[in-house]
């Protein structure tokens, strides 16, 4: 049993992250009461269900005469491979696609014991009742139509996987200006507390009217909306928006 050529291996792998799209683009759809294409990418393709779906099968096969071993290797592979996804998702992209925090047991909100729980016991529904079919269906399956099938796929999910990496580098890049924009108000705004602190009651009243008749609040506010509203945003761009922000602060403490 899982004796599979590559070309079979690669099917099952998209096959299973077709099958993990299905079902949680469904759950989440009738969860939102509208249409939610769920995923990373653009298709209708999830890489963690496929990469989920062919690590319990691999760390499954020496055990397969023992239940109680296929679900302990269940619960250890996947929380491995959810744990460094995760960790390795939250680096490059600067987004946390799942968060366990809220979950009793959990380590650094990557993955918990729940979630380890389930994921043996998905390890032996895997095994034992879903894949026994799939399996007959693949190697069912005439092996020069499987080969050009999946070929096939593996052109378009290559370049769907790198059009979605692209853009959430991008969307990873905003993100990172957005957070420096908001670091570099809250210096400003520390600056502005300590001379006030300083000065005492008279530079409190100044800073208010000078808030007043230059409307600080709202050029901060128009600042963050410039960002929000221009996720194209260019550094040069965003470089000279800091830039006249830090201008018009300057203009009024001179005043």
């Amino acid at each position: 049993m899982y004796s599979y050529t590559l070309i079979q291996w690669l099917f099952l792998f998209y096959f299973y992250c077709f099958f993990g799209w299905c079902f949680e683009s469904s759950y989440v759809s009738l969860k939102s009461r509208k249409l939610v294409n769920r995923g990373f990418m653009k298709g209708p393709f999830l890489p963690l269900y496929g990469s989920g779906a062919i690590m319990m099968l691999v760390v499954s096969k020496p055990f397969l005469g023992h239940w109680w071993a296929v679900y302990i290797a269940g619960c250890i592979g996947a929380t491995v491979l959810e744990y460094v996804t995760g960790v390795v998702m939250e680096a490059l992209f600067k987004v946390r696609y799942w968060d366990y925090s809220n979950q009793p047991f959990n380590f650094q909100g990557q993955i918990c014991l729940s979630s380890t729980l389930a994921w043996g016991g998905l390890t032996l529904l895997m095994n034992y009742v879903v894949h026994r079919p799939i399996e007959s269906l693949v190697l069912g399956i005439p092996a020069n139509l499987l080969t050009a099938v999946t070929i096939l796929l593996t052109v378009y999910i290559s370049c769907d996987f790198a059009l979605s990496f692209k853009e959430a580098l991008d969307l990873r890049d905003i993100l990172v200006r957005m957070e420096k924009a908001k670091e570099e108000m809250q210096r400003l705004q520390k600056r502005l507390d300590v001379l006030a602190a300083v000065a005492g009651e008279e530079w409190n009243a100044k800073k208010e009217a000078l808030s007043e008749k230059f409307h600080m609040d709202e050029i901060k506010a128009g600042f963050e909306s410039r960002i929000r509203n221009n996720p194209s945003m260019s550094s040069k761009r965003y470089k000279d928006a800091l830039e006249e922000l830090k201008r018009k602060v300057a203009e009024k403490r001179k005043k």
